[in-house]
């Protein structure tokens, strides 16, 4: 239990203390937060990888009275520091990643050149490094009785959770918010690309039943086609049909339970800041116009939580960094209200 006595929830956030200037230690908390400064295989602009510090740095200007959450900070939320030898790792990579990049774009064979295979190798095997890395670390936390949040980082960076969580549970859908539908195999010849983590957890995690997408506006056939063959267990709520069904009079609330009513029990959340609309994220690794607005999100959670739903995890991920630090402030809002929800729906 935390030791709030000395602590004023009204006052200036102290930076000596944790996320969100809570004075939690990572034994006291109920929920930790585990930050991955990770953007190796990123298709567009980089600088996820800083994502977490900023968020944090961001987070001491949350205010923590929150009307649907009332005092689920009191549970205690701690935020890991971010392992630098990763964060070191994925400079090296993402280098080795963009000359890979650079040399296929211009329609170069890989197998034509001995360095250039070398990169994708690498790259690979660093993947395969990151995704053991993040499932060991999960599960230790699972083993301290811990409720566990990841923060990116790239869309690629919470595989290990997932597969953490499937250990945990025997069935579980996953409520993806995304301008993307991540489901390409083997995107750009990486095997654990962001634009493949929806495919990858499908095809190697049978415990995961269902996955349910709200808000893709940018996707290839090859997607819509994996969605179409699923045979109901990828169920996709594209932007287009929502926006529209607006239009001709339909509520967001009549949306809200069309898709709750499609969401198991047991249900982990992966947000992508991008299927906000880009004002909300405009440093955001691939930016598409449309998109949510924040309240819409809030909204859908409180519903779920009202729905008598279990959330089991989340992660956040995909916030650019800026100088202006906008996407790390909306990002931090959103990561206390994802922290309230998890804590919330565990009946904290």
């Amino acid at each position: 239990m935390n030791d709030l006595m000395h602590f004023d929830p009204n006052s200036v956030a102290n930076s000596n203390n944790n996320i969100f200037g809570l004075p939690t230690s990572e034994e006291s908390a109920r929920l930790v937060i585990l930050p991955i400064p990770w953007e190796v295989t990123v298709s567009y602009r980089a600088g996820t990888a800083r994502a977490p510090d900023h968020i944090l740095n961001a987070s001491l200007q949350v205010d923590l009275y929150d009307p649907d959450y009332k005092d689920a900070w009191k549970e205690g939320i701690y935020m890991l520091e971010t392992n630098k030898k990763i964060l070191t790792k994925s400079d090296y990579l993402r280098k080795e990643a963009e000359l890979y990049i650079n040399y296929i774009s211009q329609g170069e064979a890989v197998e034509d050149n001995k360095f250039m295979t070398k990169s994708l190798k690498e790259v690979n095997e660093g993947s395969v490094f990151l995704n053991d890395w993040v499932y060991q670390q999960t599960k230790k936390l699972f083993e301290k009785d811990k409720l566990v949040a990841l923060l990116g980082g790239d869309h690629s960076t919470p595989f290990g959770f997932y597969k953490a969580i499937a250990d945990k549970y025997e069935s579980f859908g996953i409520l993806q918010i995304d301008a993307h539908c991540d489901l390409r195999k083997s995107f750009e010849g990486f095997d654990y690309s962001h634009a493949s983590i929806m495919y990858n957890a499908l095809e190697q995690l049978p415990q995961l039943t269902k996955l349910i997408q709200m808000g893709a506006r940018d996707y290839c056939e090859e997607e819509l086609a994996y969605i179409q063959e699923s045979k109901g267990r990828v169920v996709c709520y594209f932007d287009k049909e929502i926006k529209e069904s607006m239009m001709e009079g339909v509520t967001w609330k009549q949306i809200v339970d069309t898709i709750i009513g499609q969401l198991p029990q047991n249900i982990y959340i992966s947000f992508d800041i991008d299927g906000l609309n880009p004002k909300l994220c405009p440093k955001t690794g691939t930016p598409v116009q449309g998109g949510f607005e924040a309240d819409q999100v809030f909204y859908m959670f409180r519903k779920i939580h009202e729905a008598g739903k279990k959330i089991i995890g989340f992660d956040l991920v995909e916030v650019g960094v800026s100088q202006s630090e906008w996407d790390e402030n909306v990002a931090a809002r959103v990561l206390f209200k994802m922290c309230s929800l998890l804590i919330t729906s565990q009946g904290g």
